[in-house]
């Protein structure tokens, strides 16, 4: 990994005024060791600063370091050493933001929690129930079966059971009615 040595204050060159023809001293950015103060002095406000923005500590580290690295990266830009705090707070403002919108946007795609299901005994338990219930059907009368069939697993009215199949009223629930019996027979006895 290398290692980044810090930079020697650069010194002020002299620049001519066009104004006047007097010469200003230009700054030449904030130095390493301004910034390496800055830090000493300012990282734990930077951090208070970050916490009224964010809601976790270890987010707010993230983002007053990386306020640091960014400020760090740019000094040359940052001419004026009193306004490297401002830069740093302003930073650290707009990355708390990011941190922000990522969260949210995390947020929304999330899926949505899948529902309870059933164990799978729980499901191992219904299809036996089903394989029992099937087995029981089969062992009925073949109107009987017609009858129930369309009565509770087509969800079918009565009339509409007599007339499918084209037998009388009476006729469909006197079959639903022994059907059922005989079904409750065959499921409680021992298989």
């Amino acid at each position: 990994m290398p290692v980044i040595a810090p930079m020697p204050a650069a010194r002020p060159t002299r620049i001519p005024n066009q104004r006047d023809g007097a010469d200003d001293t230009a700054a030449a950015g904030t130095t390493v060791d301004h910034l390496t103060e800055t830090y000493r002095a300012h990282y734990r406000s930077l951090l208070g600063l970050a916490a009224l923005l964010l809601d976790d500590t270890a987010s707010c580290e993230d983002v007053v370091q990386e306020a640091f690295i960014r400020v760090h990266s740019a000094r040359k830009r940052v001419r004026d050493p009193e306004k490297t705090l401002a830069y740093l707070r302003q930073t650290v403002v707009n990355l708390s933001r990011s941190a922000l919108r990522r969260r949210i946007l995390g947020l929304k795609l999330l899926s949505k929690p899948m529902p309870d299901m059933a164990s799978a005994e729980e499901g191992a338990y219904d299809q036996l129930e089903r394989d029992s219930l099937i087995k029981a059907m089969k062992g009925l009368q073949r109107r009987q079966r017609e009858v129930l069939v369309l009565r509770y697993f087509a969800d079918m009215t009565e009339a509409q059971v007599a007339e499918t199949l084209g037998i009388s009223l009476g006729s469909v629930k006197a079959y639903g009615s022994r059907g059922i019996a005989a079904l409750r027979i065959a499921m409680e006895a021992p298989a």
